[in-house]
C-alpha cells in the first residue's frame, strides 16, 4: 500500500504542477497584443500541450487515490469526505481550464488577465486544504 501511496503523491504533485502553470499561460494569453499572432499561437500551443499532459497525469492520480480510498474508507472520519469533495472541486477546476482554453482558442473569452491571475490562485488553496485534511485529519 505504501507504493500506491508514493505514486499517488508523485502523480498528484505532477498534476498540480500543470494546474499551477496552465492558468499562468492564460494570463499571458489575455495580455497578448491583438496583432501578435505568432505569440498568441505559441502560447495556445503550449497551453494545449500542457492541458493534455496534465490530463494524462490526473488519471493515475485519481485512480491511485481510488485504490487508497477503497483500502481504508470504512474507518476514516469526516476529513475523508471533505477531501473527496475537494477532489471533485479540483477535477471541476481542471475541466474549467479546458473550457477556458477552448474559449481562448476561439477568441470568445472576455476574461481579463487580472481575472486569470485570481483564477490561478485557486489550485494553491485547494492543495493546501487537501494536504491539511490528509495530514491533520481535523475531524
Amino acid at each position: 500500500m505504501l507504493w500506491v501511496k508514493a505514486f499517488h503523491i508523485v502523480f498528484i504533485a505532477s498534476w498540480f504542477a500543470g494546474l499551477f502553470y496552465l492558468p499562468r499561460i492564460f494570463v499571458n494569453l489575455a495580455m497578448v497584443d491583438p496583432g501578435s499572432i505568432a505569440e498568441r499561437q505559441r502560447l495556445l500551443l503550449m497551453a494545449r500541450k500542457l492541458l493534455r499532459f496534465t490530463t494524462v497525469l490526473a488519471v493515475p492520480a485519481i485512480g491511485l487515490g481510488l485504490w487508497l480510498w477503497l483500502g481504508w474508507w470504512r474507518g476514516a472520519g469526516g476529513w475523508l469526505h471533505a477531501k473527496l469533495a475537494l477532489v471533485l472541486v479540483i477535477v471541476g477546476y481542471h475541466h474549467a481550464c479546458a473550457v477556458l482554453l477552448r474559449k481562448l482558442e476561439a477568441g470568445t473569452s472576455r476574461r481579463s488577465h487580472t481575472w486569470f491571475r485570481w483564477f490561478n490562485e485557486l489550485p494553491v488553496l485547494l492543495l493546501v486544504a487537501v494536504v491539511v485534511l490528509v495530514v491533520v485529519k481535523p475531524f
